[in-house]
C-alpha cells in the first residue's frame, strides 16, 4: 500500500499536473527567513494585503462607475448614495490608496535602514522601485476618475508639466490627454489604464519582486547573510520557516492594521482633506480654477521639489530626478556593511536628514506657495539630494562597527 501523501488524494492529483506543494514549500513552509525580524518587517505583507483590497474594491466600483465626462461625477455620487454598501466600498478604496503609500514609504525606509538594496539584492530594490513608479501612475490615473474639481485641475497641472520637455513636449502632452484639453478622451484612457493595464503590470512586478526576494533570501536588521552557515541538511542555522512563525506574526500585524484602517474608514475617511480633498466633492468645472491646486499628499514631496526650482523645465527635471535617483541607490552606496546598527554615525545623520527633508517637502507641497515656503522647499530639496551625494561620499571609506558572523 502506498503511504506517500504526495501521491494520494486531491493534492497528489494536482501535484502531478501543477507544482502546488513544491511552490508552497519553496515560498512558504520551507522558505527560511532570518529569525530576528522586527516591527519594520510587517510592511511587505501589509502592502500585499492592501493591493488585494484595492483590486477587489476596484472591481466593485467599476461595476457602477461611468467613464463619461457628463456622468462620471454623478456615477460616483450614485455609488455613495444608492448602491448597497457603495459608500463603504468607495471609502475602502480611497483610504486604501493612502494606506498603500504609507505602507510603501515605511517599507522603503526599512530598506534604507538595513541596506536591503545592497548586493546581492539590487534587483529586488529595482523591482520594488518599479512597483513604486507603477503605483504612482496608478494613483494619478485613479485620481482623475471621480471628475471632481480638484481631480480635473490637478490632472491639468500635472499633465501640462510634460509640455516643458523640449521638442516633444507639446506632442507628448497631446498624446497623454488624447485631446487638446482634458475631456472624455482623457477620462476614458485613464480609466482603461487604471482598471486594466497598470494593475496587470503592478501584479507582475510584485510577483517578480517576491521571486527575486526568495531567490537570494531576506535581509535582516543585522545585515547578515544567513545562507553562509547551514546545518547538514542545508538549512540556515539562523533561519526559521516562514510558516508558521512569520505567517502568524504577520496575522498579528494585519489585525492591528485593520483596526487602524477601519477607524479611518468609518470615522475620518477624508482625513481633514488629505485623503479626499474637499474640492473633489464639487463637480469639475473647466471654467473655474480652484484657489489652490495641489496633488494628493503622497505626491506632495515631489511636487514641492518641482515648485522649488524657478525654471519650469529644470523643476520638471528635478522632480523626475528625485524619483530616478532612488533606482541608482544600490550603486551610489558603496559601503560593505548593510545595517544601520553597524554603520558610521554619519550615515545615521544623513538618513535623518533625508526623513526630515521628505516630510518637510510633503508638508510644503500641500500648501499654497509663498516666498518663505519656497525657500524652505529649496532647503529641503538640497537635503533630499544631499543624502545621495553624502552617502556616495562617505560610503567608500566609512568607519563601521564590527559586524557579527551570526545572529545572536
Amino acid at each position: 500500500m502506498n503511504t506517500d501523501n504526495k501521491n494520494n488524494g486531491l493534492a497528489g492529483w494536482i501535484d502531478q499536473r501543477f507544482p502546488m506543494t513544491k511552490m508552497w514549500e519553496e515560498h512558504i513552509s520551507k522558505y527560511y527567513a532570518p529569525k530576528n525580524f522586527n516591527f519594520w518587517y510587517f510592511f511587505g505583507s501589509l502592502a500585499l494585503l492592501v493591493l488585494v483590497l484595492q483590486i477587489v474594491t476596484g472591481i466593485f466600483l467599476t461595476m457602477h462607475y461611468k467613464p463619461d465626462g457628463a456622468e462620471a461625477f454623478i456615477s460616483v455620487e450614485h455609488i455613495m448614495r444608492d448602491v448597497d454598501w457603495g459608500w463603504l466600498i468607495r471609502y475602502l478604496h480611497s483610504t486604501g490608496a493612502s494606506a498603500f503609500f504609507v505602507i510603501i514609504y515605511l517599507h522603503m525606509f526599512r530598506g534604507l535602514m538595513y541596506g536591503s538594496y545592497q548586493k546581492p539584492r539590487e534587483l529586488i530594490w529595482i523591482f520594488g522601485m518599479c512597483i513604486f513608479l507603477a503605483l504612482m501612475a496608478e494613483a494619478f490615473m485613479g485620481y482623475l476618475l471621480p471628475w471632481g474639481q480638484m481631480s480635473f485641475w490637478g490632472a491639468q497641472v500635472i499633465i501640462s508639466l510634460f509640455g516643458a520637455i523640449p521638442i516633444v513636449g507639446d506632442d507628448l502632452t497631446l498624446w497623454i490627454r488624447g485631446d487638446f484639453v482634458i475631456s472624455d478622451a482623457t477620462l476614458n484612457r485613464f480609466f482603461a489604464l487604471h482598471v486594466i493595464a497598470v494593475p496587470l503590470v503592478l501584479v507582475m512586478l510584485v510577483v517578480m519582486h517576491v521571486i527575486a526576494l526568495h531567490e537570494v533570501g531576506s535581509n535582516n536588521p543585522e545585515g547578515i547573510e544567513i545562507k553562509k552557515y547551514k546545518d547538514e541538511n542545508g538549512i540556515p542555522l539562523d533561519g526559521i520557516p516562514f510558516h508558521p512563525y512569520y505567517s502568524v506574526k504577520d496575522i498579528v500585524g494585519v489585525v492591528v492594521f485593520l483596526i487602524l484602517f477601519s477607524s479611518v474608514v468609518f470615522f475620518m475617511p477624508e482625513m481633514g482633506g488629505y485623503f479626499l480633498e474637499h474640492a473633489n466633492f464639487i463637480p469639475a468645472n473647466p471654467f473655474k480654477t480652484p484657489e489652490h491646486i495641489a496633488p494628493v499628499w503622497y505626491f506632495t514631496p515631489f511636487y514641492a521639489i518641482l515648485r522649488a526650482v524657478p525654471h519650469k523645465l529644470s523643476g520638471v527635471l528635478a522632480m523626475f530626478a528625485a524619483i530616478a535617483i532612488l533606482f541608482l541607490l544600490p550603486w551610489i552606496d558603496r559601503g560593505k556593511v548593510h545595517s544601520i546598527r553597524y554603520r558610521a554615525n554619519s550615515f545615521r545623520w544623513l538618513l535623518t536628514m533625508l526623513v526630515i527633508s521628505f516630510i518637510g517637502l510633503g508638508y510644503l507641497g500641500a500648501l499654497p506657495p509663498t516666498e518663505l515656503k519656497t525657500f524652505f522647499a529649496q532647503v529641503f530639496s538640497v537635503g533630499y539630494f544631499g543624502f545621495f551625494l553624502g552617502i556616495w561620499w562617505i560610503s567608500k571609506n566609512e568607519k563601521t562597527k564590527p559586524v557579527p558572523e551570526r545572529i545572536l
